[in-house]
């Protein structure tokens, strides 16, 4: 109950800052529904791939998805998440090496390098953009190079830690596409959820999936994005993301604390 719970604010969370919510998937599937790192990645991958794209509809019904943007940044990303998902993840192996009485598996692995991600996420979202453009209609003006390789990187991280990356493309969307602030959230939702459902087919036929706690675990998300997108006229957004980036930190070094310790 307490994790079918937590779906719910992660979709809050997407909902309210069109990010971060993402990042707590991972730990949620593991810590509290006992998921295997692994196969939670996967499923993370489908949670937030469906919530995302439920989210974009507002973003798309109001125009603020600019699709040639979403295209450039998204062919690269596309291509990572897959190959990245089908064979680099299943290649690791469960014991990545061992130096006496030191053992680093994969599972370890995965989530200490989720847990470095946290934190550079953690960092965004409290540091902030004072310089972010505002939202009022601009020129696109694309800078193909940075996009695409921005693009590849983030669907390499999708891929290996199951997280959406939102906060990557959206600073990349707005630096290197100059898009306002609101249609870089609303084309960012759109690419996390094609590379994440993309990175998902993945893995379908090479695990098993538990189909029924991931469709209740992703319904519940999609409730909560339904909230928290109302919600976000009415919350100070500045606030809510640097408080949600202060939490982020205090569970990245709580998961590096508890996997190494554990070594």
């Amino acid at each position: 109950m307490i994790g079918y719970a937590a779906a719910i604010l992660i979709g809050i969370s997407l909902g309210l800052i069109g990010g971060g919510g993402s990042i707590l998937t991972v730990p949620v599937l593991v810590y509290i529904l006992g998921i295997d790192p692994v196969l939670a990645t996967a499923y993370s991958l489908f949670v937030v791939g469906s919530t995302s794209l439920v989210g974009s509809f507002t973003f798309m019904k109001k125009e603020l998805v600019d699709y040639k943007t979403a295209l450039v940044f998204a062919i690269p990303s596309f291509i990572a998440v897959f190959l990245t998902r089908k064979y680099f993840v299943p290649a690791v192996p469960d014991v990545i090496f061992t130096t006496g009485n030191l053992t680093l598996t994969k599972n370890v692995a995965i989530m200490v390098f989720f847990a470095l991600v946290m934190l550079a996420a953690s960092y965004s979202m409290i540091k902030g953009n004072s310089k972010t453009k505002d939202d009022k209609e601009s020129e696109v003006k694309f800078n193909i190079p940075l996009i695409a390789l921005e693009g590849g990187v983030v669907g390499i991280l999708t891929g290996i830690v199951g997280a959406g990356g939102g906060f990557l493309i959206i600073p990349a969307l707005v630096l290197l596409a100059k898009l306002p602030m609101k249609k870089a959230v609303g084309t960012s939702l759109l690419i996390i959820a094609a590379k994440s459902l993309l990175g998902f087919l993945g893995d379908v036929g090479t695990r098993t999936i538990d189909w029924k706690m991931m469709l209740i675990f992703t319904g519940l998300s999609i409730v909560g994005i339904i909230i928290g997108s109302s919600l976000s006229k009415k919350i100070n957004e500045k606030v809510l993301k640097k408080g949600f980036g202060w939490f982020v930190l205090l569970m990245a070094v709580y998961i590096i604390f508890k996997e190494l310790t554990l070594m």
